[in-house]
């Protein structure tokens, strides 16, 4: 009896453990703030909006995105192994078979631009796959070549506010004007975020040859610089949805007030240069953006 016991146990580990490595290997965390975006947007752009239609477009988007992710992992598995933040990966530590890996991310990708095309609309399923393709093939293999790697993955990055206006819509879909003022929004963002992130994290990335921040130099005035403009960019662009008459006067004052605050967290990146301004740059990101797209929602 203890024998089956512990069998029982060392079982329920194993699948915990493999559970795990699947949630890692599809980041799930991140996964689910992108998803979140889109869900945002669907809810904003929707005139009668439906419960049903919503839960299709969260997990056909976590599937597509996650599925991304898993590519991404498998492409750079070997580079992984060179970062700290990256070598206790499922696929690094041989915790994961490449086998199995492509397995995960061709079937979650599948079904997840099935469910986009068949419960949203045809519309919704192109720009699932087109985000896939975009992040996999053409962002993933940029990153060790290019800074320019950051403006192509702002383009699949910025797709899921477009995918969920378009989800809204009935046919096989179209974009509404908001699809675009947030798509636009989105896309801006992702330089001071990406950036941040890069700065905080260069000697790390500089191990596997990834050119993310924008000069050549490195952590210098010249890449603080560039963050501070695209921060200062952000902030009309964020204002667009008041300026249409998306969202009112209450939407107007948070998105000031975000955009401001976010601004002179890049301004104190660019006045220091240091990898503490930039760490507050990159968590002010992370709250930056649910936080203007609840407002325009709600506001």
């Amino acid at each position: 009896m203890q024998t089956e016991n512990i069998n029982i146990i060392e079982k329920s580990e194993l699948q915990t453990s493999k559970l795990r490595d699947y949630a890692t290997f599809m980041k799930f965390r991140l996964a689910s703030l992108v998803v979140m975006s889109a869900a945002i947007a669907f809810a904003a752009a929707s005139k009668n909006f439906d419960w049903v239609k919503m839960g299709w477009l969260v997990l056909g988007g976590f599937l597509v995105t996650g599925s991304s992710n898993g590519f991404n992992q498998i492409l750079e598995r070997d580079l992984d192994k060179l970062m700290l933040r990256t070598q206790n990966r499922p696929l690094p530590q041989d915790r994961m078979s490449v086998a199995e890996a492509m397995v995960l991310a061709s079937i979650t990708g599948i079904i997840g631009v099935v469910i986009l095309w068949v419960f949203m609309n045809p519309l919704s399923g192109i720009l699932g796959l087109l985000a896939l393709v975009l992040y996999t093939v053409v962002y993933t293999p940029l990153k060790r070549k290019t800074p320019f790697a950051v403006f192509v993955g702002a383009f699949p990055g910025a797709i899921p506010p477009l995918l969920g206006c378009v989800a809204s819509t009935e046919g096989f879909g179209s974009v509404p004007l908001i699809g675009w003022i947030l798509f636009a929004g989105q896309f801006i963002w992702q330089f001071p975020h990406f950036w941040a992130i890069a700065w905080v994290l260069d000697d790390d990335y500089k191990k596997a040859g990834f050119k993310m921040l924008p000069s050549p130099g490195g952590r210098d005035k010249s890449s603080a610089f560039q963050v501070l403009v695209y921060t200062l960019f952000l902030y009309p662009i964020s204002l667009m949805p008041v300026m249409f008459h998306f969202s009112g006067f209450i939407s107007s004052i948070i998105i000031s007030f975000c955009s401001i605050y976010f601004l002179y967290q890049a301004y104190c990146l660019y006045k220091e240069c240091t990898v503490e301004a930039a760490r507050k740059l990159m968590f002010g990101s992370f709250f930056y953006l649910p936080a203007i797209q609840l407002a325009v929602l709600y506001g």
